[in-house]
This record gives structure tokens, C-alpha cells and sequence, in this order.
């Protein structure tokens, strides 16, 4: 998987959880996934694999030291 598409990944990511904690109770990422409140654990855990993958593409294949977040 290219840089872009981590970045679109992450970006619809970052979406879902937003509307979720704003209160929505279900959010659709595409036509065929449904994200609940109940999968919010399960996003912040994508979302910081994402962002390790998009650390790692970015540093040449070096090593990700730490992201520090909420989740």
C-alpha cells in the first residue's frame, strides 16, 4: 500500500471516530463497512497502526519510535 492511500485511510479513519464522538451511533466508512460506537476501541487501534505505517513509508523503512494519543 502506497503513502496516498494510508493518508485516505487514515483521513476516513479520523472521520469515523470524530462522528462517533460526537455522538452518532453508527458511521458508514464505505459502502460495505459499518462502524458502531461500540467499535470505537477498534478505531483508535486501526488509526494508530495507520499512522505507524505512515511513519515507517515516510522514514524510509526506519524504525516508529512512539505516537503519543487518546485511544
Amino acid at each position: 500500500m502506497d503513502l496516498q492511500e494510508l493518508k485516505k485511510q487514515l483521513a476516513s479513519i479520523n472521520e469515523a471516530i470524530s462522528n462517533i464522538e460526537s455522538g452518532a451511533q453508527e458511521y458508514r466508512l464505505s459502502s460495505d463497512t459499518m462502524v458502531r460506537r461500540g467499535d470505537l476501541a477498534t478505531l483508535y487501534k486501526e488509526r494508530r497502526r495507520l499512522m505507524a505505517d505512515i511513519a515507517m513509508v515516510e522514514n524510509g523503512g526506519g524504525a516508529f519510535v512512539a505516537a503519543y494519543m487518546r485511544g
